[in-house]
């Protein structure tokens, strides 16, 4: 069933999309691929145009989401008449893989002749594929190799703080004492002043 367009679209005129969505950080790069080739069917079948897909890569969220810490960023701009947002989400929806989206409407009645595509079959291809994440790898990567030195600075940070707190307990009993010549001296010019 065609949808009905809106009276202030102009004719032979779509909108421009961009939809963000985020995988599971445990996604393999042929899910990815499926879901990117899931969304550009929807698109393309209902009469739209991709302009551009990217990968951005696994990254932290800013919060848990569906008790992942991390996800695959990816990012889409369309041009589509109005339903197909609505159809590609309520796909987007119903795959496990997927924890959030967000499509939002950047701009409207623009001519698709007038819009050239940056997408060939190797943009979709890079777009599937998912670097490593940076964090796990400088996690992976410094793991042993700093802990074989850290042996040593161990013993450096105890004689450090075994200094301190001894130049610490000094100046703590030469307070006491300064703070017990105080109260000896006031004592005695009152004793002096009675006499």
């Amino acid at each position: 069933m065609a949808r009905l367009q809106s009276q202030r679209d102009a004719p032979n005129t779509a909108r421009e999309y961009e939809t963000i969505y985020v995988l599971r950080p445990n996604t393999t790069n042929d899910q990815v691929a499926e879901v990117n080739t899931k969304v550009k069917t929807i698109i393309e079948s209902m009469g739209g145009k991709v302009i551009k897909v990217d990968n951005w890569g696994k990254r932290r969220l800013a919060y848990e989401v569906a008790k992942e810490r991390k996800g695959i960023y990816l990012y889409w701009l369309f041009l589509a008449t109005p339903g197909v947002v609505e159809e590609a989400e309520r796909n987007l929806r119903m795959l496990d893989n997927v924890i959030r989206y967000l499509s939002v409407r950047v701009d409207e009645n623009i001519d698709l002749g007038a819009r050239p595509t940056e997408i060939d079959e190797a943009s979709y291809e890079k777009a599937s594929a998912t670097a490593a994440d940076e964090e796990d790898m400088f996690l992976s990567r410094g793991g042993e190799d700093e802990r074989k030195d850290d042996d040593d600075d161990d013993d450096d940070y105890t004689d450090f703080t075994a200094e301190k707190a001894e130049k610490a307990a000094k100046a703590k009993a030469a307070a006491a004492a300064e703070a017990e010549k105080a109260a000896a001296e006031p004592a005695a010019a009152t004793d002096e002043g009675k006499e």
